[in-house]
């Protein structure tokens, strides 16, 4: 199995140039498609064949971030796993979390087809542009498990560094979508139906090509164990459950955004649609950034190199700031040219010019997010990913939002948005730094205890070995036998005096020790002879 840590090392930038482009260019490929699926149905003349996409994509966007985040959790164990050289273990996750993917999805996409007009009712569709976002969504949602596998295998082809053969996967998908849309559309007369055909088709061909990658080149696929599967779970869902919760929080963001635009009629959401279809591809790098940027936090977590890890969040925020403002430059620049192209006027088009002058510079925000929340879900603390992402779905959309359109109308409702946004951005990114901080600090006090542990059990052995040089030292240098029996009783090992004189090591108080001994036995002796001649006087004998 070709599983080299090649983020260990190298230049940061670098490494986050190439895993962001090669995934944007996937990626970007897809939504490049999506934006076609938008041209192509405006052709048709029709403004709620438009506003039917937008609430269609609002529900889709739901459902293929649940896959997006099983990717995640995916990602960040193999990437771990193969920076810790654990190949074995790589293998056992990618399997078990693939099997995850598949009945999680399949459980998900159940649940949708059963609400379908419910959750359309919910984000603000009626009449006939409802029934024509229900004819695609069932058409489309019942692929969920399909492109859920295909982007987890993605994740497991960017954590062994195959980057290349992920952004080709998602290139065919989005090649088969295109060459297939106009055929459905136009040459079947199939309409939004055969837009929904066609993305079903491209999901089968990124699954193809990803699967070949993980199984043929790679060699990720490992035998399955259901003891192993099951105690994995916990493993998985430690990542997976936060990250699904962290994806779908954007979706849901969304949808209350849409819902309050759709206040303002369905001209507004049409273009509201146009604008949720450019801004993927324009942006395309920055969304694909936090899943490129995973496999290198990853790898250098697993390998506790968290300089490189500091590194990775900076240099990507700072890729972030310059790429966004670039790009926001040639949406003011070609605004007229997007509204034109895309047959849009009166309301739908104000709303996209708005967004193109004011709005879209403030992505900035959303792309640290993104970054923070990448660098949570690799580093342990999926939870932060969670909490940051559903925060700003939540208490920084919803009242920002509908302040905003009390306020502003729909141009309070975007305004509102971007302010939750830059809220949550800078906080998200100021704790990944803090997390990233305790981290290395903590890996500095376990090598420093390890470091002193170490020098401890060097001097116990330094110990042990002077005992024995002092004890046989005591042993050599004594010079009479009475000295000797001493000194052999001395060295018993229950004799605590005999440790210390070994471990002070000094020959003269040895034999000092041992010659006050030998004068104290000597003296007894002399004591005894004393009493034996007293006691002959006492009996009259004469001493001799």
């Amino acid at each position: 199995m070709s599983t080299t840590a090649k983020f260990l090392e190298g230049s940061i930038l670098r490494h986050i140039l190439v895993m962001s482009s090669t995934a944007a260019i996937g990626i970007s490929a897809l939504f490049v498609v999506d934006l076609l699926d938008m041209f192509f149905l405006s052709l048709l003349g029709e403004q709620e064949l438009a506003a039917a996409v937008g609430y269609a994509g609002t529900v889709s966007f739901f459902t293929t971030s649940i896959g997006i985040g099983l990717s995640i959790a995916l990602g960040a164990l193999v990437s771990k796993a193969v920076g810790a050289k654990q190949d074995k273990q790589a293998k056992r996750l990618f399997l078990n979390s693939a099997v995850v993917t598949v009945i999680t999805s399949s459980l998900v996409a159940v649940l949708v087809l059963f609400f379908v007009p419910e959750i359309l009712a919910m984000i603000g569709a009626s009449g006939k542009t409802a029934e024509l976002a229900q004819s695609y969504l069932y058409i489309l949602v019942p692929s969920l498990p399909v492109i859920s596998l295909a982007m987890a295998l993605g994740g497991a082809l960017r954590a062994v560094g195959d980057a290349k053969l992920s952004m080709m996967s998602t290139l065919a998908g989005g090649g088969v979508n295109a060459v297939l849309d106009p055929i459905f559309i136009f040459l079947l007369s199939m309409g939004i139906e055969g837009a929904a055909v066609a993305s079903v088709c491209s999901r089968f061909a990124v699954l193809f090509i990803s699967t070949y990658g993980v199984v043929v080149k790679h060699k990720l696929m490992g035998k399955f164990s259901f003891n192993e599967f099951v105690e994995d779970l916990p493993t998985i869902f430690a990542i997976a459950g936060p990250a699904m919760l962290t994806n779908i929080a954007t979706p849901i963001g969304n949808a209350v955004v849409t819902r309050a635009i759709a206040d303002f009629g369905d001209s507004y959401v049409a273009g509201w649609a146009v604008l949720g279809r450019l801004i993927p591809v324009t942006f395309g790098m920055i969304f694909a950034l936090s899943g490129a940027i995973g496999p290198i936090v990853g790898q250098n977590f697993g390998a506790n190199d968290f300089g490189r890890v500091r590194e990775t969040l900076t240099r990507s925020i700072q890729f972030c700031v310059v790429f966004v403002l670039g790009m926001s430059l040639i949406l003011f620049l070609l605004r007229h040219q997007i509204v034109d192209v895309f047959d849009m006027s009166g309301d739908a088009a104000d709303i996209i010019l708005f967004f193109c002058q004011y709005i879209a510079v403030f992505f900035i925000f959303n792309g640290i997010l993104f970054v923070a929340n990448a660098s949570f879900n690799n580093l342990g603390k999926a939870k932060y990913s969670t909490f940051f992402n559903v925060g700003k779905a939540t208490i920084g959309t919803i009242p920002f939002v509908y302040v905003g359109a009390m306020i502003g109308g729909w141009h309070g409702v975007l305004i509102g948005q971007v302010l939750g946004a830059i809220l949550f951005g800078v906080i998200g990114v100021w704790v990944a730094y803090r997390h990233v901080d305790k981290l290395a600090m903590i890996d500095q006090l376990n090598r420093q205890q390890q470091v002193q542990q170490a020098t401890i059990e060097s001097h116990h052995a330094d110990d042990k070995q002077q005992t024995v040089d002092g004890i046989s030292g005591a042993s050599d240098d004594t010079e009479d036998d009475k000295v000797m029996s001493d000194s052999s009783v001395c060295s018993a090992p229950l004799s605590s005096a005999c440790a210390q004189l070994a471990q002070l090591d000094e020959e003269p108080l040895c034999h000092q020790i041992a010659k006050s001994q030998a004068s104290a036995e000597d003296g007894s002796n002399d004591n005894h002879s004393d009493s034996s001649d007293s006691s002959n006087t006492a009996n009259g004998k004469p001493k001799e």
